[in-house]
C-alpha cells in the first residue's frame, strides 16, 4: 500500500536554506512505499489552500514546513480527519514543535513522520480562528507587533523586544473576562490562554498546560507598577514568573473576553498578530481533534 506524503513548505522559513524538494524526500523516504509531493507556500493563507488541495488528492499525511504560522494553516484544515499532521519545524520560535519533542534537524524530523507514530491532541478556538499553542491580548501581543518588524527571527530578537515594549507599554484595555462561574473587570498587562506548555525558544508562561487534559491554562496578570512590569519580565525570561503574587493561573474549557474600553484590543494567536479582533471573544477547546506525528 502506497502512503501519500505531502509536504507543504514555506520557503522563506530558516532563511529559505534546506533542503525539501521531491528530490531529497524521495530519497529519503525510498523503496516505493511512499508517494510524496512538495508543495511551496507563496503568499499569506496559501498553505491553507494548498492543504486544501492535498486533502481533495488523498494525502495521507500532510507536513506542515515552517514556524507555528505554517503549523496553524496547514493544521487548521486537519481537524476531525483521519489525516496526520506532520510537522517539520522551520521557524523561529517553534512552540508547538518544542512542545511535542520535534528537533529541528531535518532527518530526524523525518524519520518521526516515517514511524507513523501520533496522539490526539486539544485545539483552542477564537471565535471562528483556530490556534494550537496559544492566543493573548495585552503585552505578550504587543511583543509580537514589535517582534514581527524585527529582520532577524532570533533569540535576542525576541528579548529585544520584550525589553522594548516594557519601556512603551501602557494599559489601554478593560475588559469583563468571563469563565466557569467567575466574573471580573480587569485592565490586564497580560491574559494569555494555552493549549501548550511552549510559547518557543524553549520559553513558558503556562508550564502546567497540556495538549491532552482538554481544558486551556490561562494565565491573568493585573495592572502593574513599572517596577513589577519589568520585574515580571526578567522573571519570565528565567521561567520564575509565577513567583509574582498578582500573577494567577486558571484552568478552563471555555471563557469570554469583552472589550468594554474604547480602545481597540491587540491580540496573537500562535505567535502572530490577529488581524482583526472583536470586542466580544469567545475561546473555547475542542478536546483531541488533531492527529499529530510524535516521536
Amino acid at each position: 500500500m502506497i502512503t501519500k506524503i505531502h509536504f507543504i513548505v514555506n520557503p522563506i522559513a530558516g532563511s529559505g536554506h534546506n533542503k525539501l524538494d521531491e528530490e531529497f524526500l524521495s530519497e529519503f523516504f525510498g523503496n516505493g512505499f511512499y508517494e510524496i509531493q512538495v508543495k511551496k507556500s507563496q503568499y499569506p493563507k496559501h498553505a491553507h489552500e494548498l492543504t486544501k488541495r492535498s486533502i481533495d488528492e488523498g494525502a495521507d499525511i500532510i507536513v506542515a514546513c515552517g514556524g507555528d504560522g505554517t503549523i496553524n494553516e496547514v493544521a487548521s484544515c486537519l481537524l476531525n480527519t483521519q489525516i496526520l499532521l506532520g510537522i517539520i519545524p522551520m521557524g523561529s520560535g517553534n512552540g508547538l514543535a518544542s512542545n511535542l519533542k520535534i528537533p529541528k534537524h531535518i532527518k530526524k524530523a523525518l524519520q518521526i513522520i516515517k514511524s507513523y507514530k501520533s496522539i490526539d491532541i486539544d485545539v483552542g478556538t477564537i471565535n471562528n480562528e483556530i490556534f494550537f499553542s496559544n492566543m493573548g491580548i495585552g503585552f505578550d501581543a504587543h511583543v509580537i507587533s514589535d517582534f514581527e518588524k524585527s529582520t532577524k527571527r532570533k533569540l535576542w530578537s525576541y528579548i529585544t523586544s520584550v525589553l522594548r515594549t516594557l519601556k512603551k507599554y501602557n494599559y489601554s484595555n478593560t475588559v469583563k473576562l468571563s469563565y466557569d462561574n467567575t466574573t471580573e473587570t480587569i485592565s490586564p498587562f497580560l491574559l494569555f490562554v494555552s493549549n501548550s506548555n511552549e510559547l518557543g525558544y524553549h520559553m513558558s508562561l503556562t508550564p502546567q498546560a497540556s495538549l491532552q487534559d482538554g481544558v486551556l491554562d490561562m494565565l491573568i496578570v493585573p495592572k502593574l507598577s513599572f517596577f513589577y512590569m519589568v520585574l515580571f519580565g526578567m522573571l519570565f525570561l528565567i521561567k520564575k514568573h509565577y513567583w509574582l503574587k498578582k500573577v494567577r493561573f486558571v484552568k478552563t474549557s471555555s471563557l469570554h473576553i469583552c472589550n468594554t474600553s474604547q480602545q481597540k484590543m491587540v491580540a496573537q494567536k500562535d505567535g502572530e498578530l490577529l488581524e482583526s479582533i472583536d470586542n466580544n471573544i469567545a475561546i473555547t477547546v475542542l478536546p483531541r481533534k488533531l492527529k499529530v506525528c510524535i516521536p
